[in-house]
Formats: structure tokens, C-alpha cells, sequence
């Protein structure tokens, strides 16, 4: 008897997936599935990339200025007076910026923070991405506790300031006859308790002995990167320049990105009208003024780091600073009953 004739028709061959090619599998599998990878959340608890980037120019131009001092022979061939802290004045000064009567030193960094502060109130009433009263008002708050800093360590703090404070109980002294300091300069507790810096000079005498943290360097720092992040951040974002975003911690303790807490009317609003705008045009009149006082304010930390004070006090200085600006721009992040009062710049 003649077999049955095949089937007709394409033949069907059942073929399993381990008789397949790896390139054959791959394609396969890539074709009918996309994996997408977040990028990691940055530590809530430390600054951004771009942050700690920016806060390390202010070491290095420490750093920088001190071996320059070191090196220097103009530096070196000056005598450095350890009670005025800085070299030789006049015609033997080692450069024009080592003369505490410089232009620079008496009309800027004396009065430092009123230049900080007014590039900053300039900048925040009239850019355009500050746009509700609400991020005006946190605005203010942050530079009301910037400012208290400022106060507390240099001009008053419940009496002498945390400066003098400092000195003092480091076992520093004024030099200066006990007599010749009046009642309205000592007052009536006692000079050992209230003696300040001002009441001092005005009984013309000077510091002697103590630890005196370099108040140049603090202002410098702390305000140059107060202005940094209140203006950093609302331009980064405004023109699309800072693409990393802050984390920030929860009321129920989860993990997300500053933005997650915006009113969503906020959030949209105008989201693109910064788009495309250039970072100089995206700055507005008063983030130019801004940069303007921290490029000043970066080029006198670099002069105080060359041609005054020592390296120990500079560092105290800018670690006093330091700890006002992670206490106003980091711990907020994890804080958020914090968070509600004084905000985060650019949100």
C-alpha cells in the first residue's frame, strides 16, 4: 500500500528557544521591551555636584593664597604685624590690595553685606521667575537668617559678638591700660565680660594673644555664596542651565525632588518662557549686579588669603561661614517643617 502524501501546505516545525541564536534572543528581547534607568537622587543630606563644585573654589583660592603668600618675594620681604593682622602698610606694603585704606577694602568688603544685600532684594523683586509673593517672603526669611549670622558672629551676639566672643576666651586680651577705658566703652558689668574689638580700638589699643577668627573671610564666603544660591538656582532653572535637581525628604520620610512639593499651578505656569533665553540675558538686571558683588567678593578672599591674616584663621572663617549656609540651604532639604518656613531657592 503507497503512503499517505505529506501534508499540503507550509510545513509548521515547532522550535524552542534554546535552539535559537544569543543574537537571534537579543534582538528578540530588545525589540519587545525598554528598560529606562533614573538617575540616582542626590543625598539629601550633602550638596549637589554642581554645589560642591562651587564651594570648593572657596578652599582652593585659600589654599591658592597661601602658598602664593609663601612663595612670593615681595610677600616674604614684608614684615607681617600679627597684631594688625595683615603686612606692613604704606609705601613698604607688598602690593596696593596688602593696605588695609584700599579702595576696594574700604568702599566693598567694609560694607559688604549692605552690597549684598541690596543686589539681592534688586534681583528678587525684579526677575520674572520670582513670581509669587510666596517665594518672595521665603526669599526674605533666608536672607533675615543670613543676615542674624552676620550679626551674631560680627557685631552682636546677646553683647560682644561671637568673634570677640571667640578671642577672649581663647585668652586674648586688649592691650591697653585698664584706665584709660571708659564706662560707656566697658559698661557696668565688667570689661572681662563685655570688652568688644570697637571698644577697644576706641581706647586705642589692639588685640593681643587669642584666636581671632578672620571676619574678612567669613563675610566673603558667606555672602558670595548666599547670592550663588539664591540667584543660581532661580536663573538655572529658569533658562533650563541646571538640569540636576535637589532632594529633598518628605513628611512620610520618602525621597523626591524639590519640585515634587510645588503647587502645580506654579509648577506649569509658564514653564517655557525661560526656554531658549541665554544665561546672561536669563540673569535680568539684578542677577548681574549679583554676580557682579560675588565676582568682587572672590577676587578680596583671594587678597585676605594672600596678604592677611594666617591660614588657621582663614580656616576657622570660612568654616564659621560654612556651617550658616548648610544650616540655611541643606538642612531645610531634610526638614520639612523647616522647609515650609524658609523654602528652597528657585521652588
Amino acid at each position: 500500500m503507497d503512503s499517505p502524501p505529506p501534508p499540503s501546505g507550509p510545513s509548521r516545525r515547532h522550535v524552542s528557544p534554546s535552539s535559537l541564536s544569543p543574537s537571534s534572543q537579543t534582538v528578540h528581547i530588545s525589540s519587545s521591551t525598554t528598560t529606562r534607568t533614573a538617575p540616582p537622587r542626590n543625598n539629601p543630606l550633602l550638596p549637589t555636584p554642581t554645589e560642591l563644585a562651587l564651594l570648593s573654589i572657596y578652599p582652593l583660592l585659600l589654599i591658592f593664597g597661601t602658598f602664593f603668600a609663601v612663595l612670593s618675594p615681595d610677600v616674604q620681604s614684608s614684615t607681617y604685624n600679627p597684631l594688625t593682622q595683615s603686612h606692613d602698610q604704606g609705601s613698604l606694603s607688598p602690593s596696593y590690595f596688602a593696605r588695609k585704606n584700599n579702595l576696594f577694602n574700604v568702599l566693598f568688603v567694609k560694607r559688604g553685606w549692605g552690597w549684598i544685600t541690596f543686589s539681592f532684594f534688586l534681583f528678587i523683586f525684579t526677575h520674572p521667575a520670582v513670581r509669587t509673593s510666596a517665594q518672595k517672603s521665603r526669599a526674605t526669611i533666608r536672607w533675615a537668617v543670613v543676615t542674624a549670622w552676620w550679626v551674631f558672629v560680627t557685631q552682636w551676639f546677646f553683647g560682644p559678638a561671637i568673634i570677640d566672643r571667640g578671642f577672649r576666651f581663647t585668652g586674648g586680651k586688649c592691650q591697653v591700660k585698664m584706665a584709660e577705658i571708659s564706662e560707656k566703652d566697658a559698661g557696668d558689668v565688667g570689661v572681662k565680660e563685655v570688652f568688644t574689638a570697637a571698644a577697644c580700638k576706641s581706647a586705642g589699643g589692639r588685640w593681643s594673644g587669642g584666636h581671632d577668627i578672620s571676619g574678612h573671610v567669613f563675610l566673603l564666603v558667606l555672602g558670595s555664596c548666599f547670592l550663588l544660591q539664591e540667584v543660581g538656582w532661580v536663573v538655572g532653572r529658569w533658562v533650563r542651565f541646571v538640569r540636576e535637581e535637589r532632594a529633598v525628604v518628605m513628611a512620610d520620610g520618602a525621597v523626591k525632588g524639590a519640585t515634587a512639593e510645588v503647587e502645580r499651578e506654579v509648577r506649569y505656569q509658564g514653564e517655557d518662557v525661560g526656554r531658549g533665553t541665554g544665561v546672561m540675558e536669563g540673569l535680568g538686571h539684578g542677577g548681574k549686579v549679583a554676580v557682579g558683588v560675588v565676582g568682587l567678593c572672590a577676587w578680596m578672599l583671594l587678597m585676605t588669603a594672600i596678604y592677611f591674616h594666617t591660614w588657621f584663621e582663614k580656616l576657622t572663617g570660612l568654616l564659621v561661614a560654612l556651617t550658616a549656609l548648610y544650616t540655611t540651604y541643606i538642612l531645610p532639604r531634610n526638614v520639612p517643617a523647616l522647609r515650609s518656613i524658609i523654602g528652597l531657592p528657585g521652588i
